[in-house]
């Protein structure tokens, strides 16, 4: 979390092996990003992360079936293969029925879903998720807070960049950026939901602040 302009996105980018880092080191799965080549970046980030994005980022001429398999044709997976994943990940995200429905029949609730189901379908060690609530209504973005919980617990690392403390305090950690550089974070620990949510809206409210507690 943190002002616009903080490096939320960027710090996303350069995890994502999008942008290259200037300074210090990224390590995912034990390997350096700096370790691997320009020609493997593709395959590592199909095998290895997920995305999600504010704006969905599905391709209108594609079914929904065929937008969530997309990763697995790149990385020229069997058909039978496919379809044995894409089964319950459709169960589980509510869009089974939706399948043969193009992105602009589906509601923005739904367009979510057919994300993180994109996300999800390759097994991946982490998903990304840059502002994956902001185009939702309230409804829809506590759904898909649902859906990630329930990720998170099948064993999956979710890193989400968000504006909304109510989105974060489903997290067990939140790490507050300012210009570009870590400026405090919280764990959750033994805290409700509501307890989290307080302690982060405080958080923030010292941040906008310039880092001095006026409470």
């Amino acid at each position: 979390m943190g002002p616009s302009g903080s490096g939320k996105t960027t710090l996303l980018n350069i995890i994502a092996s999008l942008d290259k880092h200037t300074a210090g080191e990224v390590i995912l799965e034990g390997r350096s990003l700096k370790t691997i080549k320009d020609r493997e970046l593709s395959a590592f980030r199909r095998e290895n992360l997920g995305f999600v994005f504010q704006d969905f980022n599905l391709l209108d001429t594609f079914s929904i079936r065929d937008n969530i398999l997309l990763p697995l044709v790149l990385s020229n997976t069997k058909v039978p293969e496919m379809e044995e994943r894409l089964k319950p990940v459709a169960e589980s995200l509510g869009l089974t029925a939706l399948l043969d429905k193009f992105p602009y029949e589906v509601s923005g609730g739904e367009k979510q879903r057919t994300a993180v189901a994109r996300a999800i379908i390759t097994r991946p060690k982490l998903i990304l998720a840059d502002e994956p609530t902001g185009m939702l209504d309230s409804k829809a973005a506590a759904n898909l807070l649902r859906i990630f919980a329930e990720i998170h617990l099948g064993g999956q690392t979710l890193l989400l960049v968000t504006h909304s403390s109510m989105a974060a305090s489903h997290a067990s950690r939140v790490l507050f950026i300012k210009d570009g550089e870590l400026f405090s974070q919280l764990y959750r620990g033994a805290d409700t939901q509501r307890q989290f949510f307080d302690r982060i809206v405080s958080n923030l409210s010292v941040l906008s602040n310039g880092g001095v507690d006026i409470g």
